[in-house]
């Protein structure tokens, strides 16, 4: 793609679409552009290793702002999945009827129990709807920069302007290198040297992404789901995203390589503390949270000079015996005030 004149995914309906993004591109551009100057500030070359800083420090920046969306989603998924029997004792009381009416009633019921618990079935769809795109960019401007350097493309602009990042910024960029690999390269137009320094970084991208999905299967999914039919789609995907990766990795060039492992660390880290914070009930996770809970609660509990869960849950179960002692067995039926004496 690097050693063509014609930039190809301008071109079809990526060009389209890219078209669209463009505020997107030029957004993530300044702050690359920005974050550069401040480190030549500080005394780094504007050739070389500022620009892996800058795109390392743009992929944060990146998730930084991301990652507000993405708490709200997995409250929003933890808020759905209690809300699960609920949901199915509405749907066992209008199985079978098929008819307009049930239908409706049934809609109703369901709304009302989002709206009484503040949840929204469609909260975990908006951080990959925002994702999406803007890691989409993240890739298109990376791999645009070459062919601006060159004159091949003209530099991003929006409203007339290219802002902190026009043509002398990307030429600096396309003589970067780091570890004798230039930021242009791609694999199959390097030397022996560079197609190892690839290899290894196309090694690490596809090695953390199946740690990531093996770490998420092995802790995050209940005994049921890991025997179910879907466990087989979880197992084939544990190693057909890894292969995907060395076959489009090969084709990259580097500075999209710095990028994609720099995103792979982060989403890495990012589905750890997910699992930490909000585990899917019914799995190993769940079981360690629960327990780190019970324990933080006690440790608070002895902190604050008060009795421990334990010994609450005993004093409770002796009031309840000395209750059945002196009342008996028999609950006391509760009795209506008011109530009229039948004549």
């Amino acid at each position: 793609m690097i050693n063509s004149d014609q930039f190809l995914m301008d071109s079809g309906f990526w060009g389209w679409l890219y078209k669209l993004l463009t505020p997107v591109e030029w957004l993530m551009m300044q702050v690359m552009g920005l974050l550069h100057r401040l480190l030549t500030l500080i005394g780094m070359s504007p050739v070389g290793f500022s620009w892996v800083l800058s795109i390392i420090f743009l992929v944060l920046v990146v998730h930084s702002c991301i990652l507000p969306i993405y708490i709200k989603q997995m409250k929003s998924m933890r808020k759905m999945q209690a809300l699960q029997p609920k949901l199915q004792r509405i749907q066992n009381k209008y199985k079978g009827k098929n008819d307009q009416a049930s239908k409706e009633a049934m809609q109703r019921e369901t709304m009302k129990l989002y709206q009484d618990n503040d949840a929204n079935p469609a909260g975990s769809c908006l951080p990959l709807l925002i994702q999406s795109p803007v890691f989409m960019c993240m890739f298109y401007i990376l791999s645009a920069i070459p062919y601006i350097a060159r004159g091949v493309r003209e530099p991003i602009t929006l409203f007339g302007s290219a802002g902190l990042f026009g043509v002398e910024e990307a030429k600096q960029f396309a003589q970067s290198n780091i570890i004798g690999v230039g930021f242009t390269d791609t694999f199959s137009g390097s030397g022996t040297h560079g197609k190892i320094i690839m290899g290894v970084f196309v090694a690490l991208m596809c090695g953390g992404l199946w740690f990531q999905q093996h770490y998420s299967m092995k802790h995050n999914m209940s005994p049921e789901a890991l025997a179910g039919p879907a466990a087989g789609t979880q197992k084939a995907m544990l190693w057909i995203f890894p292969i995907m990766y060395i076959f489009s990795g090969i084709l990259m060039p580097f500075a999209v390589l710095v990028y994609w492992l720099t995103n792979n660390i982060c989403n890495l880290l990012r589905m750890m503390w997910q699992v930490y914070e909000f585990p899917t009930p019914g799995t190993p996770a769940a079981e360690a949270k629960k327990k780190r809970d019970h324990d933080r609660e006690n440790a608070r509990r002895a902190k604050a000079g008060q009795i421990s869960i334990e010994e609450e849950e005993l004093a409770r179960a002796k009031e309840e015996a000395e209750r059945k002692l002196t009342q008996g067995y028999q609950r006391v039926q509760p009795q209506r005030k008011n109530r009229r004496k039948k004549g």
